[in-house]
Formats: C-alpha cells, structure tokens, sequence
C-alpha cells in the first residue's frame, strides 16, 4: 500500500510558505509537533504554545535526522543557516492546519466528525471500538480535539486507515468552523446542546450555532448529518437538513431506542428498532447517558454497513473512559470515578444513575464546582441542587465557590449534607464517612481536580 506523501508542490501552495533549500526537499510521508516523535521522512512543526516552543528543538530534531522543518517567519534570523530544507510562515499553529487539510484531500479513509457538550469522548471510543471489528480505524488520542488536535488526529491517519473518527471541542465560537473546515467529515454527529462553555457561548442556542457548523459543513459536502432527536434544539434544526438520519428515544427517530432495565450497576439493557429490525443488547457502560451515546454510534455503525453480529462483537472490547463514569467496586462500596469534567446536564445524569444503583446501598454525592457557565452559574447551580431533592441520595457533600448554590436548595430528602468551601477540608472531614455499603459518585470540573477525591476514597478502602 502507497504511503500518503506530501511533495514540494504541496507546500508551495501553502498561505504565505516560503521554501528554503528546496533542491534538497525530499516527500513528506509524516508530521510532527513533537521533538520526541520523528519518524521517517518527516517534517517537524515548530509550535509556539503556552509553555513550550517548538523552535527551542529544531536543533534537537535535524541532529535526528527530520526530512524538513516549518517555522514562524519571525524566526527566520535564527535559523537561516540550516542545511535542511526549512518552510517558513506566518503562524505555524494554522499551518499546521492547513498542512492537515492538504492530508486530509489525500485520505481514503471516511472521515467521521463528533462533537456535543457531553459524550463525545465516550461515543467517540464506542463508535471506534465498534467499527473495528470490519474496518482499520485511527481515531482522536484522548480528548486531543482543538485547534490543534484535529489535524493531528488527520495527520495520524494514514493509508492503511479506512476510518477516522475525529472529535471536535470548541469555548469559543468559530472553532468548530476552523476545524471541521479542515476534517471535512463525511459523516458527523452532534451528541447534544447542553449548557458548556457558557462563558463564551452564552446560552444553549449560542452551544447550538457553534456546534451546528460540524454538521452545516458535512451535508454542504456531500455527507450525512446524524440528528439526536430527544435533543430540543438538535430536533428543530434537523428539520433544516436535507441529508441526515436521526436517532433517540423519540418515537420518530430513524434509530429508536428503549431502555428495558438496568443492573445493579446501572448498566442497561437496550432495544434499538431500524427499518423493521429489531436489536437488543445489555451494554458495558453505566448510565442512560451511555444509552444515548451507544444509540449514535450503532447508527453511524449501520450506515456504514456492520451487522448487528459485528456490532455485538465490537461492544465486548468496549471499555470506560477514564475518569469518566468510571466505576470500580471494592467490597462493600463501589466509587464512580466522574471527575473528568462536568456541566448541568452531565451532573444530572450521573446523580440519576447514582440514584438507579444498588437499591440496597447508601447513595453518596461528592459535587465539585461546575465552570464556564457565565451569568447562569448561580441558577444553574441551584437547579442541580433542585434536580436532587427529587432522588433518593442519602448524603451530599459539595465543594468549591459556586456549588455553594448546590448545597444551598438541599432539602428534607436529603438527610444529610454538607458544605466545604475548600477541598482540603473535604478530604480531611470524608475520613470520619462511612462507606460501608454504599455507592459514592464523584464529579465537577476538569480545574476542580476531583480525582484528589476519588484516589483519597480509593486508598481507604485498599
């Protein structure tokens, strides 16, 4: 198989580029940012980020041997005398860009676009878990779904792959635009319009307008929009695509899911209906939410021709993401390990699954701070704590500036609660807490740093 190569005349046509030594250029079969990873025939991006440089190991990498490098123009000075050949632009960081999307016009791969205020990360592992059970398939490394990470992640994706699936995150607007731009996916989901990112996008129609470019730029490619219809927003704006499949608990949906029960360690058993066929499996991971996310995925998988028998095999090497409704028993008590990130609709769903866990067992709630919700972070707070004294939790400890407004709605049903305005204090007073019997779920914002809580609690109960 014909390695994907990038040849002089690619680099020519790049915004702004400027070649030097270009009687020594030799094709480019791969990228990097990174001084450690230089492969053959490669060519080494110097990017300028928050705390490193990566003009500081250009020396580093031509000792290895690295077939070219791209630097800021700015730089020019410094590195004249390089022997290599050397590219130089404007801004490496959307050269980077624009160097994956001369790759991305290279692939045979499909390119499968996700993005959604929550799960994209988890319906991302389920959807590349399942699809390689028939195809080759490179997917996004950890949430790595910026500006940045996305034309890694195409930069990754080499002949051999027949699929990619790539996430796609934004805080701002006009992310999402740059970088799917780039992927131009020829299938992409959106998970859901929730409340993320506030602070920039200020309300769940500004998440909508963002979010909503991955699928604009799809379709106007000639791909396929995957419409969440349970979602409000998602629902109405689906009715102003022409090429999309749909999906959800909604009756009306292409792909429509049931939940029949879950386990005692909230995991469900699910029926999805399509066409007139009819599939059920009992899923690994925990939670509605998952359902939700197993739906989207089993969707893209059937358009992209599995058998349910495929897809069966395919949710056997499914696994939890870290720290990401990560459940692990020991003994009497099992930990949900949640910590990874949170906004008021992944908090609710986690408190819901919480509450749906061994009916036998205390049900504990440990709730960092959520951020980026702007001038909704009081009120958003506060429906959360609403949202509680609807469950049956036994115990509820928050922690943090704003979930003040948490613990501040806990009523009655909630026989006992408790306020920390710092964590330190929570890990000393969580000492004196029974864990015997009980279901404790762990969750905030990914600057709460709630995992300090979770490997408290673990090395407890070691």
């Amino acid at each position: 198989m014909k390695k994907i190569k990038l040849t002089l005349n690619d680099f020519f046509n790049l915004p702004d580029a400027e070649i030097f030594n270009p009687d020594k250029f030799k094709d480019i079969s791969s990228v990097s940012i990174d001084s450690r990873k230089i492969g053959k025939n490669c060519l080494f991006i110097a990017i300028k980020g928050e705390r490193f440089d990566g003009h500081d190991f250009v020396d580093e990498v031509v000792k290895k041997k690295v077939s070219a490098v791209l630097i800021n123009k700015n730089q020019l000075k410094r590195f004249s005398n390089l022997e290599i050949p050397f590219i130089t632009v404007k801004d490496t960081s959307k050269s980077l860009g624009d160097v994956a999307s001369v790759w991305r016009d290279k692939l045979n791969a499909k390119v499968i676009g996700i993005t959604g205020s929550a799960g994209k990360t988890t319906t991302k592992e389920i959807l590349a878990a399942i699809l390689s059970v028939k195809y080759r398939v490179n997917k996004t490394a950890g949430n790595n779904n910026n500006h940045i990470g996305v034309p890694l992640t195409l930069l990754a994706t080499k002949a051999k792959h027949q699929i990619a699936v790539v996430e796609h995150g934004t805080n701002h607007f006009g992310e999402i635009k740059y970088t799917a731009t780039i992927s131009r996916p020829d299938l992409a989901v959106i998970t859901m319009i929730g409340y993320s990112h506030l602070e920039y996008l200020k309300d769940r129609n500004g998440v909508l307008k963002e979010k909503s470019e991955l699928l604009k730029i799809t379709v106007k490619n000639g791909g396929i929009a995957f419409i969440n219809n349970d979602d409000d927003l998602l629902k109405k704006f689906g009715k102003s695509i022409k090429r999309k499949i749909t999906f959800g608990f909604d009756n009306q949906s292409d792909y429509q899911a049931k939940i029949l029960d879950f386990d005692k360690l909230g995991r469900p058993t699910v029926t999805i209906k399509y066409s007139k066929n009819l599939f059920k499996a009992k899923l690994p991971l925990a939670g509605e939410q998952n359902a939700k996310n197993f739906l989207a995925a089993f969707a893209i998988a059937k358009e992209l021709k599995l058998t349910d028998k495929q897809i069966l095999k395919g949710l056997k090497k499914i696994k939890s993401v870290g720290k990401r409704l990560e459940i692990k028993k020991h003994d009497e008590t099992i930990l949900i390990n949640d910590s990874y990130n949170a906004n008021p609709d992944s908090m609710k769903a986690s408190l819901n699954l919480l509450s749906k866990m061994k009916p036998s067992f205390k049900k504990i709630a440990i709730l960092g701070d959520m951020y980026e919700l702007g001038n909704l972070s009081k009120k958003l707070h506060s429906e959360v704590g609403q949202f509680i004294n609807q469950l049956r939790l036994n115990e509820v400890y928050t922690v943090g500036k704003f979930s003040e407004n948490i613990f501040k709605q806990l009523n009655g049903r909630v026989p006992v609660k408790k306020h920390f305005e710092e964590k330190s204090s929570l890990l000393k007073s969580l000492k004196n807490i029974s864990l015997k019997k009980s279901v404790v779920l762990i969750k905030g914002s990914r600057g709460m740093r709630m995992e300090e809580i979770y490997s408290a609690l673990e090395e407890r109960l070691k």
